[in-house]
C-alpha cells in the first residue's frame, strides 16, 4: 500500500488510481498491454503510463510516489488539471481512455467484461399497451439518493429498489405513442440484465436545487459489506436467467469518499485489500490501515455537510465466474 503525492487538486485522480491498482483483476489486464514503440506514443498512452506508475509504486521503498508522468500523459489527452474533478465523471474518462488506447482486442473485451453493467429499459403506453424494450451497457449504476417525492433514501438497498421501481409518466411527462398517434400516459421501468465482476455504483450526492448552483446531499445513507441483488430486487425488476442471477452476490471492495461542498472539497479512498482482506485509507500520500467502523463514517450526516460522504462504491463479485 503506497500513497500518491498530490500534484495540486489531484486527490480525485489519486483516489481513483488506487481503486484501479488495488483491483488485481484490473492489474492482470494492465500487465499484458502492448508497449508503444515510439517515445511520443509512450508519453500519450494512458495504460502504459499507468503500468509504469504501478511498477514504480510496487518496486520502491518510499511511502508515496509522484504520479507526474501519468498526469502529463492525461494532460496530453485533454484531461484538465488544477480544477475540481467529479469522481464519477473522471472514472468514466479514465476508463474510456484505457479502453481506447489498448491495442489488443482480447484485453478490451476482458476490460468490458470486468466493468460493464447491462440494464433494460421498458416503456409501455397505458392506453394501447404497446411496449418498447432497449438494452443499455453502462459502467456505473448511477443511483438517486432521493425518492420520487424528494425524500431522503436511507440505505443503498432503498436506492437500488427505487431505481428499478416502475415510474408513471403522466401530465407534462407524457410521451408520444405512435400507435395512438398522440401523447399518452406511459409506464417506465428499468430491469437488471447483467452484473460484472467489479460493480461501480455512483451515489448521486450532488443535485441542482431551485437555483442553478449544485448542492450536496449529505444525509446518512448506509451500505452493506455484503450485497445480494437477489435479496434486494424483486423478480419483476430482473431480466436474467438463473445462471446469471446465481453470480449476483457481492462484497464491498472500495469507497471513494468526498468531504466538503459541491464547489470545493477533497477525495480519499477506502479500499479492502484482496490479498490481506484488510481495509486501508488512501489519502493522497498518506496510507493507513483502518477498521470497518472507519469506513462506515462515510455514510454521511445531515448536520455535517463538510464531513466525509461516500460517493462511489465498488463491489466485487464473491464467486468469480
Amino acid at each position: 500500500a503506497v500513497g500518491l503525492y498530490n500534484l495540486g487538486q489531484t486527490c480525485c485522480l489519486n483516489s481513483l488510481l488506487q481503486v484501479f491498482f488495488m483491483n488485481t483483476h484490473f492489474t492482470a489486464i494492465l500487465r499484458r498491454i502492448t508497449v508503444p514503440l515510439h517515445a511520443m506514443q509512450k508519453r500519450r498512452n494512458v495504460p502504459y503510463q499507468m503500468l509504469l506508475l504501478l511498477e514504480k509504486m510496487q518496486g520502491g521503498k518510499q511511502k508515496a510516489v509522484f504520479p507526474i508522468d501519468l498526469a502529463s500523459c492525461l494532460s496530453l489527452n485533454r484531461v484538465k488539471f488544477f480544477v475540481q474533478h467529479d469522481a464519477a465523471q473522471l472514472f468514466l474518462t479514465l476508463w474510456n481512455l484505457i479502453k481506447k488506447q489498448m491495442k489488443k482486442s482480447e484485453l478490451v473485451k476482458e476490460l468490458r467484461v470486468l466493468y460493464t453493467v447491462c440494464v433494460q429499459e421498458h416503456v409501455a403506453c397505458q392506453q394501447c399497451s404497446s411496449e418498447t424494450k432497449r438494452n443499455s451497457n453502462v459502467l456505473t449504476l448511477s443511483l438517486p439518493v432521493l425518492d420520487s417525492s424528494s425524500r431522503a433514501l436511507r440505505s443503498l438497498e432503498d436506492c437500488l429498489h427505487s431505481f428499478f421501481t416502475t415510474e408513471e409518466l403522466t401530465d407534462h411527462n407524457m410521451c408520444f405513442c405512435e400507435e395512438c398517434g398522440k401523447k399518452t400516459p406511459f409506464l417506465q421501468s428499468m430491469k437488471l440484465v447483467h452484473l460484472p465482476q467489479t460493480l461501480t455504483i455512483h451515489l448521486k450526492r450532488f443535485c441542482f436545487g431551485d437555483s442553478s448552483d449544485a448542492c450536496k446531499l449529505s444525509h446518512c445513507l448506509s451500505f452493506p459489506q455484503e450485497l445480494d441483488f437477489n435479496a434486494v430486487l424483486t423478480e419483476n425488476q430482473c431480466q436474467a436467467d438463473d445462471d446469471e442471477k446465481a453470480a449476483w452476490s457481492y462484497e464491498l471492495f472500495a469507497v471513494v469518499a468526498h468531504s466538503g461542498s459541491s464547489s470545493c472539497g477533497h477525495y480519499c479512498a477506502y479500499i479492502r485489500s484482496l490479498t490481506e482482506h484488510k481495509w486501508y485509507c488512501f489519502n493522497d500520500s498518506e496510507v493507513c490501515q483502518v477498521s470497518w467502523d472507519d469506513v462506515k463514517c462515510t455514510y454521511g450526516h445531515s448536520n455535517l455537510h463538510w464531513g466525509q460522504t461516500a460517493y462511489l462504491l465498488s463491489y466485487m463479485r464473491k464467486h468469480p465466474q
